[in-house]
């Protein structure tokens, strides 16, 4: 079935367009939300952070240049064996079988003296080059690490736990690292290479990639990868991973579920995208939601959603859809709640009068450290537009659109927290005013370095939401709730 059919598309040096595609996850069914009672009644246990999954049990040596040189000559026979167009037609399980038996027979006859935990590994490392990510499939299969980072062929960094560690996974040489680099960002219609260096793609599961390469990139390509979790996180969880108490996810729930307009602000890595996933499940299965963003990762649970994604330009530099565009095209087509996965630049200030037209209950996430700060940005980026309005003006417009603002962080021990929720009150002369519902108050650290803190209430006795809130109330569950809080 394999003879020897060429090799288009294919160098001695590596796999520079895929063969078959790595299958895509399995949908995984939307767990039933817990009534927020539930939440109230548990204990309050000290917050504890997330241990990390155990590694797999078998963990690879250092490879040396002998086997990078044995990996070399086998790859280069198997390339001048197999029939790719019959290989292509394979699902992946039945191509891994037929490339370890050719494989097998390859070492068979040249003779290389290898163990079989060896032999193992190359066969392993073999197929996933041809059929998947090559060296990254590992570091792809494990679910406890947060963030990949490939600084050019012969260095990979992850981040387990909060904490960054390097790997001991590396690339034969950059052509292979950049040969993956193109075949994850051609699976979603991008590319990259010298005349277009930089480029933002998602894998299959949704997971963020970003690639830098020469001549930007000094050193070789450098990848990195923000993974996401098989098992999404909820609000419970956020819980019972200390990064907020039960009162405030309930009050989280609230906000997400009376349709107030929500930005979610905070640093690299702070978890910003996972706390706008987590309140995006209290969004009602009848309302209509469109999703723009520059590589589509928010995984909505609702029927009704339409997801619109950004477009670089082409290679005579044309063609380029803009979040700017999106926006503004998305207002066309009859909205209910509006979600911007991150607002860079002048887009704000269309997401601003979304949020102010009709669009309640739209979200949206931001750079920033405070939630004074985040006002700041999207003034000063409003500015970066060319938009002339006085500075009263653009602050009369923030102040009239966001009711909360969500302030994540991601602190020095590698914890992350919801800091802040603050609600936007209004405005009083030229300033304009907040008020924080619940912040995070650090205490000191351990002997172990983790950050001691806790959640405290700010005493404000009612949310200017109250009365939307009220008007949400045929949700029995929500009343109670709202009762509960009033009276404490």
């Amino acid at each position: 079935m394999f003879g020897k059919r060429g090799n288009e598309g294919f160098g001695k040096a590596g796999v520079t367009s895929p063969v078959v595609p790595p299958p895509m996850p399995a949908a995984q069914p939307i767990a039933a939300e817990r009534p927020v009672a539930a939440v109230l009644a548990e204990p309050v246990v000290a917050p504890a952070r997330p241990q990390p999954a155990a590694p797999p049990a078998r963990r690879r040596a250092a490879r040396d240049e002998d086997y990078y040189d044995t990996k070399s000559q086998v790859f280069s026979a198997l390339i001048d064996t197999i029939d790719l167009s019959q290989l292509s037609k394979l699902d992946t399980e039945s191509a891994r079988e037929e490339i370890r038996d050719i494989v097998n027979d390859i070492i068979t006859i040249k003779n290389f003296a290898m163990s079989i935990a060896e032999q193992e590994e190359l066969l392993d490392d073999i197929c996933n080059d041809v059929l998947g990510y090559g060296p990254l499939e590992p570091l792809l299969a494990r679910d406890d690490i947060a963030d990949i980072m490939v600084n050019g062929a012969g260095q990979t960094f992850i981040e387990v736990g909060g904490k960054v560690q390097e790997s001991e996974v590396r690339f034969r040489d950059n052509a292979q690292l950049l040969s993956i680099c193109q075949r994850i960002v051609s699976q979603v219609g991008r590319r990259v290479d010298e005349s277009s260096p930089i480029c933002d793609a998602r894998l299959p599961d949704g997971s963020r990639v970003n690639v830098i390469a020469p001549p930007l990139a000094i050193d070789g390509t450098a990848l990195t990868i923000r993974k996401f979790k098989k098992d999404k996180l909820t609000l419970e969880q956020l819980v019972r991973f200390g990064s907020i108490t039960p009162e405030g996810a309930v009050l989280l729930q609230i906000i997400g579920r009376v349709r107030c307009n929500i930005v979610i602000s905070g640093g690299t890595g702070s978890g910003k995208t996972t706390l706008l996933n987590c309140l995006t499940r209290y969004i009602d299965t009848d309302e209509r939601v469109i999703t723009c963003e520059d590589s589509a990762e928010l995984q909505l649970q609702q029927p009704h959603v339409v997801r619109l994604e950004t477009r670089p330009p082409n290679i005579e530099g044309e063609g380029e859809i803009t979040m700017r565009d999106l926006i503004k095209n998305c207002l066309r087509m009859r909205p209910e709640r509006i979600i911007v996965g991150e607002v860079r630049g002048p887009e704000v200030f269309d997401l601003l009068q979304a949020m102010n037209t009709g669009h309640d209950g739209s979200m949206g996430t931001i750079h920033a450290n405070t939630p004074r700060e985040c006002l700041s940005r999207m003034e000063s980026m409003i500015a970066m537009g060319g938009y002339t309005l006085p500075a009263k003006t653009v602050r009369e417009i923030i102040a009239g659109s966001i009711d909360v603002i969500i302030q994540a962080s991601r602190l020095r021990d590698g914890s992350r927290r919801i800091t802040h929720i603050t609600e936007v009150v209004g405005m009083e002369g030229d300033v304009v005013i907040t008020q924080d519902l619940m912040r995070y108050e650090i205490d000191g650290e351990d002997a172990n370095g983790r950050i001691i803190g806790r959640h405290v209430s700010t005493g404000i006795g009612r949310p200017h939401f109250w009365d939307r809130a009220r008007y949400f109330n045929e949700d029995k569950r929500l009343a109670a709730t709202l009762d509960a809080m009033e009276k404490n």
